[in-house]
């Protein structure tokens, strides 16, 4: 299961290996003096490269406040079979970055976390919208703490093909597929679209339906209390097919598309050889565009946020990682500290003046952040409140929402090579969840 595919992975598929995974995890900081002097706490996590290196400078940061050792324990990307086959050898981490809500639940499930401690739930009642809370709470009880967050909501463009074009930012759904048309009129199809990577067909269905039908009816859908062959899942699927089946606004058409992976799509727009205007992803785009391509963000690579669509209100659609505390742990007090430490704002500011981050929390200064396009994206998140809603697919069953060549992305790459038929497709969507979710 492909449990990092928006969060991290799509990142570090770019830029991270490049800069070299670090194979062990290692170690922080001295492991004498403070209140926990002579401890050490083990953290598990899906990072590698960049994004590995500045979670360990939060890591120094909390052993130079305690005194404890840190080491950091790559995951690799399916959490749930690393941590579980941990447990079982007896050697469980202290705490881990869980990146999907359905991961964490199961953990909840499985009896394996430990409820998170009164100082930090008191801190998150504060810095953190009630919905961010909610996705870290399962069956009433306060397991999961987010502490990254990712902006799924971002339309990145290149300014020069809009200036050539005579095109604005647009504001709305039919305004941004106008857009496109001029864009293919001057000499540059509209978007890039990843279609080899089923995770971006599903987080454009979401973001065009939590606009369209509204917060309610996304959280049932998400939790399959709605069926897949309601008239508004249709209705989504008709206004995602009106950009599929149109070439000017499909870099290649879709045989193209389905050929093309999440970096590709973002060289198609950003690299040496441009063939496309925009590419929608969240904010990690920025991070591949400036890191792999030179880039100025800002400048050279810009974003609209996601338009409105028919009216509705612009879609936030986020993702993040979860710090939860492994009640087998040997060091599980210790972890419980560390995961209170991340629950403030000077953690979240370490890693947001080294880059490629975002914090849910809302007492994070946006000056620690290092450029105006993450300040302004940054803002959006938190602006968002708690009309902000989680990827549904990293919500669903990973037999549904996360296995490539299967359920939800399978179909929208099906989708994707023939738009013609939104209700029959409705339909087989609704046949793959049923059997996922079993309700």
């Amino acid at each position: 299961m492909t449990t990092t595919r928006r969060t991290t992975a799509t990142t570090t598929a770019a830029l991270a290996l490049a800069l070299g995974a670090t194979a062990c995890g290692g170690t922080t900081g001295p492991a004498s003096g403070g209140e926990l002097g002579g401890q050490t706490v083990t953290v598990a996590g899906v990072w590698t490269g960049s994004e590995q290196e500045n979670f360990k400078k939060v890591l120094d940061a909390f052993t130079e406040k305690t005194g404890a050792k840190t080491v950091f324990v790559p995951s690799g990307d399916n959490v749930s079979t690393f941590v579980g086959s941990k447990i079982e050898g007896g050697n469980a981490p202290d705490v881990v970055m869980v990146p999907q809500v359905g991961v964490l639940q199961q953990f909840a499930k499985e009896g394996w976390l430990q409820p998170l401690s009164d100082q930090t739930a008191k801190t998150a009642d504060t810095t953190l919208a009630p919905v961010w809370k909610n996705y870290g709470t399962v069956d009433g009880t306060y397991y999961g703490l987010y502490f990254k967050a990712a902006h799924k909501s971002t339309v990145w463009y290149t300014p020069e093909a809009f200036t050539q074009a005579g095109v604005s930012e647009p504001k709305s759904w039919s305004d941004m597929l106008k857009a496109g048309r001029t864009l293919a009129d001057s000499g540059r199809p509209a978007f890039a679209i990843a279609g080899e990577d089923g995770w971006t067909l599903t987080d454009w269905f979401e973001n065009i339906y939590l606009s369209q039908a509204g917060p309610e009816k996304y959280d049932q859908l998400a939790r399959h209390q709605l069926k897949w062959t309601d008239e508004s899942v249709v209705r989504a699927l008709t206004t995602l097919g009106e950009l599929f089946k149109d070439k000017q606004l499909v870099a290649g058409g879709a045989q193209t598309a389905l050929a093309t992976d999440f970096p590709s799509s973002v060289a198609q727009v950003f690299g040496p050889e441009p063939k496309a205007g925009m590419v929608y992803e969240g904010d990690f785009v920025g991070g591949i565009a400036k890191g792999q391509f030179g880039k100025k963000l800002g400048q050279d690579a810009k974003f609209f946020p996601f338009p409105s669509v028919d009216g509705g209100r612009a879609p936030v659609v986020s993702g993040g990682d979860a710090a939860v505390v492994l009640k087998d742990a040997k060091n599980s007090k210790a972890g419980a500290k560390l995961v209170e430490f991340l629950s403030g704002a000077e953690a979240a500011e370490i890693w947001a003046g080294a880059g490629g981050f975002l914090s849910p929390n809302n007492e994070v200064d946006f000056a620690s952040y290092g450029d105006d396009t993450t300040r302004s994206t940054a803002n959006s998140l938190i602006a968002a409140g708690n009309s902000i809603r989680f990827d549904m697919s990293d919500q669903a069953p990973a037999a549904f929402g996360g296995t490539k060549g299967a359920g939800e992305w399978k179909l929208l790459q099906d989708f994707l090579r023939d738009p013609s038929d939104p209700q029959g497709t409705a339909a087989k969507l609704e046949a793959e969840a049923a059997k996922a979710y079993g309700n």
